[in-house]
């Protein structure tokens, strides 16, 4: 693994290019380091993609389902058999490996598992290494494809001079193109609607001050952070038009499961009559589970909440439940924006008949 931190002049803004593939590397851009310094990662083993996952050095759902296509990729390449069994041997390892790192967002095995199927398809072992690549580079191209329809359809959900809110993080650092909710944001911006994000804080890793702050503040969209508890307060005052969020994953009958404290801000939009919209590809639609009580939820450490990066910020001995997701009930969400169209109750039928992405 390389790391570089290329310099840049101040006069040009290059598009964010969260994920890549370059020279037979994978190169991806360090979100821990974000906003203190742009830092890339070139990687040339899936065992450190699984770890970049893992760490959250890449994130977002649709972000880490390309990431993992192309650590399958990596593995392909590392594996000299001559024998197609062979590398399919070792390409399973590999996809175990890396569907371990993160439960929840379900892109991830959606990824892997059409890779492997790309693999198992293919006529011998060289066939098979091509075939993982290749499929790699389509889930790629159809992301970046996918996001810019998202933000097409969603923006013509959000009037002029709307006050949106948003959480997490779900632009161009999330996935391998424009973003989702944020891409739906930036695409009405670029149509001259004037608009002007509420973005939290999103504890306890703070992706929205970390991460949403700093794309809104590239692309020059009007923004305010607000901590995560003052989002109710502003909803209250009927400062908040809508809310747009993303999803790591949706259940056939539209429960949706995002970053934790999504659910918290889809009751209070909820109770005050704020329309609140999901936006998300249709590899986030798991068709196989019935509601987002089957939905898997990531535990993570619980120093990410005692700690704040190297300083302790609660006493010795306090104990920390930090869970990375929580499941917002459908009756709570307005609509489901996909590259495919504008999903509303009822979503059981109407997701079904959108087609869900986990169907490889």
């Amino acid at each position: 693994m390389r790391v570089s931190d290329p310099k840049r002049r101040a006069t040009e803004a290059p598009s964010l290019e969260t994920i890549a593939w370059k020279g037979g590397k994978l190169r991806i851009l360090d979100q821990t380091r974000l906003p203190r310094s742009e830092t890339y990662l070139e990687l040339d083993d899936y065992r450190q993609v699984a770890d970049a996952i893992r760490t959250m050095r890449i994130r977002g759902a649709p972000a880490i389902g390309v990431a993992a296509a192309y650590g399958l990729a990596l593995a392909a390449r590392a594996d000299a058999s001559s024998r197609k069994e062979d590398v399919l041997r070792a390409l399973r390892r590999a996809a175990a490996d890396l569907v371990a790192t993160r439960p929840t967002a379900v892109n991830l095995s959606w990824a892997v598992e059409r890779s492997l199927l790309a693999a198992e398809r293919a006529a011998d072992a060289a066939s098979a290494r091509d075939a993982v690549l290749n499929e790699a580079h389509r889930i790629h191209q159809e992301d970046v494809e996918a996001n810019r329809r998202i933000g097409e359809l969603g923006a013509d959900l959000l009037p002029d001079g709307a006050s949106v809110l948003t959480h997490c993080n779900t632009g161009s650092l999330a996935t391998a193109g424009r973003g989702t909710a944020l891409g739906i944001v930036r695409t009405a911006h670029e149509q001259g609607k004037a608009l002007h994000v509420y973005a939290t804080e999103t504890r306890p890793l703070l992706q929205g001050s970390r991460l949403t702050a700093w794309e809104l503040l590239r692309d020059g969209i009007p923004a305010t952070l607000i901590p995560d508890g003052a989002a109710g307060h502003f909803i209250k005052q009927g400062r908040v038009d809508c809310a747009v969020v993303g999803a790591d994953r949706i259940a056939a009958n539209g429960d949706v499961a995002n970053k934790i404290g999504t659910y918290t801000l889809a009751v209070l939009a909820h109770e005050n009559g704020v329309p609140f919209y999901v936006a998300a590809p249709t590899s986030t639609v798991d068709l196989s589970l019935a509601s987002g009580d089957e939905i898997p939820i990531e535990e993570r450490p619980p120093e990410e909440v005692t700690d704040f990066g190297d300083v302790r910020v609660a006493p010795e001995g306090a104990q920390a439940a930090n869970p990375a997701f929580d499941v917002t009930p459908h009756r709570y969400v307005a609509a489901i924006i996909t590259e495919r169209g504008i999903v509303r109750e009822p979503f059981d039928k109407n997701l079904a008949a959108l087609g869900g992405g986990c169907d490889v």
